[in-house]
């Protein structure tokens, strides 16, 4: 089964990537760091012309109808150049929570104008000294008020709205949480300190935030759904940043001289690049089937997703070090762009949940005793 982009969409491909190259790439992250909302504000208007943060949203509500597939090109060159914001958030959870999961009246108020680039939404999942499983939701959704307080949002100050994971009644189990939409106008953001400053984390508090019942979207079930979507997304804007590191350790590989010959043709640094290229070809492979096992609704599709998740944030890691390593000391400067991926890397690496969590998932879904998926972790 041939699992490789359509002509199509690598053409919208091709627009993403002159878009993103015209704002210089990797400067847009550095600036973006550095205080500047500016490039990050002319990079989403750009991605918004092409139509990208319509493209997987109905036509009923000014999309474009098209799928998870079409999709990963548009991620693989934001993962490229470490685009900051919320396009994965927006596009790859909460879109697809909407469309499956929304009523006709949420569908109606958020996807035209989300469509259109006018809203931006993140994800408030996280708490202090907790997880991502149910049991760590405690923020309280009951008597029409939101109490608690949310670590690690991404890109708070940046959104327009809150995807609040929270609990409408209490306990520990998944029975209780539910997923609802929330302004951030609502609500005090507080910055945190990352150790990838291209993605800005806030706390986030709610004190008696009030909401009512149509704002609340769906159930534990609808957020692993959703979950699935954005691993999926994830993987492919991983792809996108191996890519870029493979493609810029060859470059310098073959300019780079050492005893009167280009570094690449020591055994050395040769066989570490083609094991980074091994890792970025099995990791586009994993991906490219995640998203279309999603899009198809695969049997398979939760092993799919999950396995691509894992080996995605793992070979990240590993490729990220290996680019500083041959680089060598002038890969841990600040001019080159080697520590930019290293940061990205663990900063995705438990982003809305661990390796040992998607293990456990992967194990469940194929069907494995709780002794059998301790021993796979």
């Amino acid at each position: 089964m041939d699992f490789s982009l359509s002509e199509e969409q690598e053409m919208f491909r091709n627009y993403a990537k002159k878009s993103l190259a015209d704002l210089e790439g990797t400067q847009i992250a550095r600036r973006y760091a550095a205080g500047d909302r500016i490039a990050i504000q002319q990079s989403h208007d750009s991605l918004v012309e092409l139509g990208c943060t319509g493209l997987n949203i109905e036509e009923a509500y000014d999309g474009m109808g098209l799928g998870a597939l079409d999709l990963v090109p548009i991620f693989e060159e934001a993962g490229a150049v470490l685009l900051p914001g919320l396009l994965l958030e927006t596009q790859s959870f909460v879109v697809p929570l909407l469309q499956k999961f929304g009523s006709q009246h949420q569908k109606e108020t958020y996807l035209p104008r989300i469509a259109s680039g006018e809203v931006k939404v993140s994800i408030a999942w996280l708490e202090p000294e907790s997880s991502y499983r149910p049991a760590g939701i405690q923020l309280s959704a009951q008597h029409g008020q939101l109490n608690g307080t949310k670590i690690m949002v991404p890109d708070a100050e940046l959104a327009d709205y809150l995807v609040v994971i929270a609990r409408v009644q209490e306990g520990r189990d998944e029975a209780g949480v539910r997923a609802m939409i929330v302004p951030t106008a609502d609500v005090a953001i507080q910055p945190q300190a990352s150790m990838d400053e291209t993605r800005h984390v806030a706390n986030v508090f709610f004190q008696n935030v009030a909401y009512t019942e149509e704002q609340v979207i769906g159930d534990w079930h609808a957020i692993q759904e959703s979950l699935l979507s954005f691993n999926a997304a994830l993987s492919a804007m991983i792809v996108g940043s191996l890519d870029r590191i493979v493609h810029t350790v060859t470059e310098y590989a073959n300019i780079r001289e050492q005893f009167g010959q280009p570094i690449g043709r020591f055994q050395a640094i040769k066989h570490r690049i083609v094991d980074m290229k091994m890792d970025l070809e099995t990791a586009r492979s994993l991906a490219h089937y995640a998203n279309w096992a999603y899009e198809t609704n695969a049997e398979d599709r939760v092993q799919a997703v999950a396995a691509a998740r894992i080996f995605a944030t793992e070979a990240f890691n590993r490729v990220a070090g290996h680019s500083v390593q041959i680089h060598g000391g002038i890969g841990f400067t600040e001019e080159l762009d080697c520590h930019l991926y290293v940061k990205r890397a663990r900063f995705y690496e438990h982003y809305l949940g661990s390796t040992a969590d998607y293990y456990a998932q992967a194990a469940k879904a194929l069907g494995l005793t709780a002794v059998e998926q301790q021993v796979i972790v």
